[in-house]
C-alpha cells in the first residue's frame, strides 16, 4: 500500500499542525489515524520499526477521540497518534524490552505517561523496537531483528530507541514516547532528523514499568517533528508525583503555557565538551553554524567548557549499568533462562564480576559531575554541544569505524549525551542540517534542572533559523 496526496500530508504533519486541523474540524482523528496506518503498512516491511501494531486498536481509539470532540472536548492531544518504545507499559499489551526473557510478558498497567496520553485522548498506534534492555547503541535484538534508518536502509538509526526514531522520521506518528538513560532518545533523533527531548529527572513520573538497569538515570523522552510540538506534550506529561524520589515542586507546566520567546541567554559553546572528544568535520561545521544562528537571534555565545573532574568519562560510569544488569538479570542469565544479545551478556558478566568499590567510585563521580555542572550554570544559561560525534553508520557495526579520521571505539559516537543523565538536567537534540553524504546532523542544547520550558522556547526560535531537512527517502 502506498500513501499519496492528503493522507501523505497528514502522516508527515506535526503535533501542533494536526491539533489545529482537528480543532478546526478540517480533518477527523480517524482521517489522521488512517493516514498514519497506511504509512506504517507501506514502509515497515523495510524499516522494521514497529514490533506491536494492530490497526484496529488505533482506529477504535481514533473513533473514540472523534466522539469526545463531538461532545465538546478540546485537549490539544485529542486524536493525536503516538507510538511507545517497547519498554514502556501499555496495559494488557506485551512489552519485551527487546529481550527474549520477556517474550511473553504482558503489562499489568499503563505507564504514567501512557495513562496521561490516554486521558488526553491521544491515539496509540503500537510499540517500537529497541535494543535489549535499552542498553546498546544500535537497534537490533534476537527477538525482533534489525531496525533500519529511513534515510538509508543499510544504516542504523542508533539506539536504544531506534524504532521510535525511524518511526517518527518516516511519518508513522507525530509523537513517540521513548526512554533515555544515556542518550537513547537524543542520539537516534539526531541520526534520523527529528527532535529528541530528555526532560529533567523527576519531571515525568515513570514508576510503573520495567526496572531500569541504570538506577536513577532513565527518563521518559519524546521524539517529535519540531520543538514546538514538545510544548503541548510536556504540558500533558509533566505530572506532580510527590512519591517519586526525583520529583521536586516546579513551575514547568506554567512556563510551558507561556508563549514568549526565550530571553537573551548566555550560550556556552562546548564543541568537544571540554574532554577532547573526536568530532567529524561535518558535525563540527554544523555546530558552528548553529552557534552563529544563536548569535543572530541576539544570544551571547561564549566558548566555555565545564570544569569536569579529572577522571570524567563514560567508561568510569559504566559500572552502574553493568551492576544494574547483573542485579536484575544476572541470576536468570546464569541459569540459562534465555539467550541474550552477546553484547548484553558481556555487560552482565562484567556486572557480576564487579567489586563494590567500582560502583561506589562511579557514584562518587556522579556527585562530582553534579558539582561541576552546578558551577557551570553560574557562567552560562544553556550549553551547546554536538548530539553525536558522527552521523549514522552501518547497522552491522556497534559504532562508526573512524571519527575525525581516527579509529573509534564502539562508544565514541555516544560521548556527548550520558553525563547529563547522571546529573538529571534536561537536554534536547535539534536537527541542524545534513552531512556531505546527505545524512542528518543534530545539535544538543542542555539547561539546568527544571529549566525545560526555557530549553523548549529556545529550540523553537532556533529551529526557524536552521536548515529545514527534507523528508527521508523511506522504503515503500
Amino acid at each position: 500500500m502506498s500513501d499519496t496526496g492528503e493522507t501523505a500530508d497528514l502522516a508527515d504533519a506535526g503535533v501542533v499542525e494536526l491539533s489545529r486541523l482537528l480543532h478546526a474540524g478540517e480533518v477527523s482523528a480517524l482521517d489522521v489515524a488512517q493516514a498514519c496506518i497506511e504509512r506504517i503498512e507501506a514502509c515497515d516491511g523495510g524499516l522494521n520499526a514497529m514490533v506491536r501494531f494492530d490497526p484496529q486498536v488505533g482506529l477504535a481509539q481514533a473513533r473514540a477521540a472523534d466522539r469526545r470532540r463531538a461532545a465538546g472536548e478540546a485537549h490539544p492531544l485529542l486524536g493525536i497518534p503516538y507510538t511507545a518504545k517497547d519498554n514502556i507499559w501499555v496495559a494488557g499489551l506485551g512489552c519485551t524490552q527487546g529481550s527474549l526473557r520477556f517474550e511473553h510478558f504482558r503489562a499489568p498497567a499503563d505507564a504514567q505517561a501512557v495513562a496521561a496520553l490516554r486521558a488526553a485522548g491521544a491515539v496509540f498506534l503500537g510499540h517500537t523496537n529497541c535494543s535489549e534492555f535499552a542498553c546498546k547503541g544500535v537497534t537490533t535484538n534476537l527477538l525482533y531483528g534489525v531496525t533500519r534508518n529511513p534515510w538509508h536502509p543499510q544504516l542504523t538509526p542508533g539506539g536504544s530507541s531506534g524504532g521510535a526514531a525511524s518511526a517518527t522520521a518516516a511519518g508513522y506518528a507525530p509523537l513517540a514516547l521513548a526512554t533515555d538513560a544515556g542518550g537513547s532518545t537524543r542520539r537516534p533523533a539526531a541520526h534520523t532528523g527529528v527532535v529528541g527531548f530528555k526532560p529533567s529527572a523527576g519531571l515525568i513520573p515513570h514508576a510503573l514499568g520495567h526496572a531500569e538497569p541504570v538506577y536513577g538515570n532513565s527518563v521518559i523522552g519524546q521524539m517529535t517533528r519540531s520543538a514546538a510540538d514538545l510544548r503541548p506534550v510536556l504540558r500533558t506529561l509533566a505530572l506532580d508525583a510527590p512519591d517519586d524520589p526525583q520529583w521536586r515542586p516546579h513551575d514547568v507546566r506554567e512556563r510551558l503555557a507561556q508563549t514568549d520567546a526565550a530571553p537573551r541567554l548566555r550560550i556556552g559553546y562546548s564543541p568537544r565538551l571540554g574532554l577532547g572528544h573526536a568530532v567529524d568535520p561535518d558535525v563540527q561545521q554544523a555546530l558552528e553554524r548553529t552557534a552563529q544562528a544563536l548569535q543572530a537571534l541576539g544570544h551571547e555565545v561564549i566558548a566555555c567548557d565545564p570544569a569536569w573532574p579529572a577522571d570524567t568519562s563514560e567508561e568510569a560510569l559504566m559500572p552502574l549499568q553493568w551492576a544494574g544488569l547483573a542485579e536484575l538479570h544476572g541470576p536468570a542469565w546464569q541459569a540459562g533462562e534465555w539467550t541474550a544479545d552477546p553484547d548484553i551478556a558481556a555487560q552482565i558478566e562484567k556486572g557480576l564480576a564487579l567489586a563494590g568499590s567500582a560502583v561506589t567510585a562511579a557514584l562518587r563521580l556522579r556527585e562530582a559531575l553534579h558539582r561541576s555542572l552546578s558551577a557551570y550554570w553560574t557562567q552560562v544559561d544553556v550549553m551547546l554541544t554536538p548530539t553525536t560525534a558522527a552521523t549514522a553508520w552501518p547497522w552491522t557495526q556497534p559504532g562508526p569505524a573512524t571519527i575525525e579520521g581516527r579509529p573509534a571505539s564502539p562508544r565514541a559516537h555516544a560521548v556527548f549525551t550520558p553525563l547529563f543523565n547522571h546529573v538529571g538536567v534536561p537536554a534536547l537534540s535539534l536537527p541542524c542540517g545534513l552531512d556531505a553524504a546527505g545524512l542528518p546532523i543534530g545539535v544538543q542544547l542542555v539547561a539546568p534542572r527544571f529549566a525545560d520550558a526555557m530549553l523548549v522556547a529556545l529550540a523553537e526560535t532556533l529551529e526557524a533559523r536552521l536548515p529545514r531537512l527534507p523528508r527521508p527517502a523511506r522504503p515503500g
